[in-house]
Order: structure tokens, then sequence, then C-alpha cells
């Protein structure tokens, strides 16, 4: 009866460590995952072992299983069965630890502070979620805008994300699911450059729908040369040549654009 009680408890220890050191069960195992393979009172059916690039390990009594692709859950019932239909064990108890996670990963670059390859730990983990293994967005130096890429039923995927609309109520979607592979971008600030008869010359953050009259207070305003008729933008276009455009002093500038202020004639 003791050792009945005692292998319990080791199982159930055993079980505990399980669920705090690995991913949830809809985890899907990769290529490259290591995993350890448990059997309720079966020691020697215990295996530590890597899944391979075919998405196959060798598993005791069973020979080559695929468990590649197969969810932590769905592969633990699948080594089950197959100890159970081959009259191996009548009721298996089968438990699968991940130990290390290399088959399921994103790559979060850019203005982050922390960049690098990150595991996807579950199979419904956020853009959120992954920035923050990043280290979050780079303050002062990290763009809003978010560029997730990779490929969604074999085909290219490029999705740009305005992050602060991920908090929004109205747009859940924007945070969305990531896949193994994907790889997620933060660019730089964006920023324009204004010159010519204000204070300060030099580059300026363009903050979201900044306007004209917004970036020549960023500039510190004009000097007493400077004049606010025939402000001049120079914007790059889609094809790299460059348009000259006089904007209202309410209009909403671009990215790169170039204001230059003219000097007053009187």
């Amino acid at each position: 009866m003791r050792n009945v009680v005692r292998a319990l408890m080791a199982w159930m220890l055993m079980a505990t460590m399980a669920a705090q050191a690995a991913p949830a069960n809809d985890y899907v195992l990769g290529v490259g995952d290591v995993i350890k393979i448990s059997v309720y009172q079966n020691v020697d059916l215990t295996l530590e072992t890597r899944i391979s690039e075919s998405g196959v390990i060798s598993y005791p009594l069973l020979g080559n299983i695929k468990l590649g692709g197969l969810s932590v859950s769905a592969a633990e019932k699948k080594i089950a069965d197959g100890l159970r239909e081959g009259n191996f064990l009548k009721q298996p108890q089968v438990s699968i630890l991940v130990a290390i996670v290399k088959g399921n990963q994103v790559s979060v670059l850019g203005a982050v502070n922390r960049p690098g390859r990150y595991p996807l730990e579950t199979t419904n983990t956020r853009l959120s979620e992954a920035l923050a293994n990043g280290g979050g967005i780079m303050v002062g130096s990290g763009s809003d805008s978010v560029i997730v890429t990779g490929t969604r039923n074999g085909q290219p995927f490029r999705k740009e994300v305005d992050f602060p609309m991920v908090f929004a109520p109205a747009n859940p979607a924007e945070d969305i699911i990531l896949q193994n592979g994907d790889t997620v971008y933060v660019d730089r600030v964006p920023m324009i450059y204004v010159y010519g008869e204000v204070q300060r010359p030099g580059t300026v953050r363009l903050e979201r729908d900044m306007t004209v009259t917004q970036a020549l207070a960023a500039a510190s305003g004009l000097t007493l040369r400077g004049t606010d008729k025939g402000i001049k933008v120079h914007r790059r276009q889609p094809d790299g040549s460059i348009k000259i455009v006089q904007p209202g002093m309410n209009d909403t500038l671009q990215k790169d654009d170039v204001v230059y202020v003219k000097e007053s004639l009187f």
C-alpha cells in the first residue's frame, strides 16, 4: 500500500512540475523541440529526445512516430493509443514535457529593447505578447507602426499594424495571432526635416497627424525674418522623385517631408 501511495505522490509531483515548466497543452510541437516523454509506472518508457527535421521521433516499442505538427495533448494521446492498440499497456497514462522550445519561434527585430528569436509557447500567441517578450518598443526611437511578415496558407503574408490601435476597444483584431516563422519588425520613428527661417532647424519627430503649424512649433517657431507664407514641402514620391508642394498651415505632413521656411521680403 505504501508503495502505491508513494508512486501516486511521485506521479502527482511530476505532473505538477510539468504543468509549471511546460507550455500549455495547445502548444504545437515543432522541429528541434526537445521533449521528455513519461509513462506512469513504466520508467523504462521514459525518453528525452529531439523532434527530427521530418517531425519524427523514435520511441520504444512503437518505433518512428510523427509528432511534429501535433499539440502536446494530441501527441500524448497518439503515444498512449499506440501503446494500448499494440497490447503493450492496458491503460497507458502518457505525459509530455517540452524541455526546450526550438520548433515554433518568431523573430522580433528593429527598434525594440531585446531583439531576438522567441518561442511561441501557445498556438494563440498575439503580437502584443511577442513585443512584450522583446522588451517592448524603444521609447523615443520606435515607430507606432509594426510590420508582421511570414506565410499564411502557403502564401507570403505582410501586415502593417498601427500598434496603439491594438488597445482600442473597436480594433481587437489588430492584435493578430502569430505563427511559426513570423517576423515582427518595428521601424525607427518617422522623422521630418525643418529648415530655413526657424529657430531650431533640423530633424523633428513626426507625430501622429502632425500639421505644418505643429512642425513649426516643434522647431521653436519662426525667426524674426521668417514668414509663414509660401512655405514649401519637398515630398518624396513612390517612384523616388521629389515633388514640391505648398501646403496649408493645417495640412498634415508625411514621413521624410522636408519643410522649408523662406525669408520675408518685408
